[in-house]
């Protein structure tokens, strides 16, 4: 699958709604996205910027025009809604959604972070070879 590069209006308008602490901005799969105790919230991915928010906060946006976030066809991301570009286009409105996801994010339980990997997986030897 090849992903296509978000265009720099998309870019700048994520930027500017990015808040600050305890967000944490990241990139996810090439793509610049937010995150909050190791939940992402926002983020980018192509041309299009989405959310992940509560159920009646998912349904007022829907209402708006967004759409089910799916980065790959036929396998939405449960929480998460594409935001309109009619929404993106107005920034105080967009900082509010972020704001609402941001919010959402941080009421999730806290990701466990993994432990480093290392370089051999276990001390034995396959016995190919001998």
């Amino acid at each position: 699958m090849e992903f296509r590069k978000s265009p720099q209006e998309l870019i700048d308008a994520f930027e500017a709604a990015m808040p600050g602490a305890p967000a944490v901005k990241r990139p996810m799969f090439g793509y610049p996205c937010g995150f909050v105790n190791g939940n992402m919230f926002t983020g980018l991915f192509a041309d299009k910027m989405f959310v992940r928010l509560p159920e009646d906060s998912r349904a007022e946006l829907m209402g708006l025009g967004g759409s089910t976030f799916e980065p790959m066809p036929g396998r939405p991301m449960r929480d998460y809604v594409v935001i309109p570009e009619a929404i993106i286009a107005k920034p105080a409105e967009l900082k509010s959604w972020v704001a609402k996801a941001l919010r959402y994010g941080d009421s999730l339980p806290a990701k466990k972070k993994k432990p480093a990997k290392t370089g051999a997986k276990s001390g034995k030897r396959s016995g190919k070879g001998r």
